[in-house]
């Protein structure tokens, strides 16, 4: 499940980027404006619910639930997308603090640089049943 800022145009071309990217129908999405993030963010009351940031939850839901922030959501995505992908990857050898460096200064500049749609968007047809709410 990839919890993503569903007002911020870079955050929706990736999760359209994703939804290409991901042949086997493997990854999920919820915006973090809409219930399913306060569901999990009520379960993990230590990750910040910050529109500035991603989100990824593996084994969503299930007993070995997990969650993955900023920059570490983006190499986990990557990594489990498998493939080619898992070569992009390869940015997760940096640092982390500055691999989060990098994240949040592109994150504080995203809706200046990119764009903010006026509501979430809704999913393209074929795509629904991987959205919640």
């Amino acid at each position: 499940m990839v919890l993503f800022d569903g007002v911020c145009v870079l955050c929706d071309s990736s999760v359209r980027w994703l939804l290409d990217a991901d042949r086997q129908k493997r990854l999920s999405f919820a915006p973090l404006q809409g219930e399913t993030a306060r569901e999990v963010l009520r379960r993990h009351p230590d990750v910040t619910g910050d529109l500035s940031t991603v989100l990824y939850v593996r084994d969503f839901g299930g007993p070995a639930e997990t969650i993955h922030q900023r920059s570490g959501a983006a190499a986990a995505i990557l990594r489990d997308l498998g493939g080619r992908y898992r070569l992009l990857a390869c940015f997760r050898l940096l640092p982390r603090p500055l691999r989060d460096a990098i994240y949040d200064w592109i994150a504080a500049h995203r809706y200046r640089w990119f764009g903010k749609l006026d509501a979430c968007r809704l999913p393209e047809k074929g795509d629904e049943l991987r959205f919640l709410l």
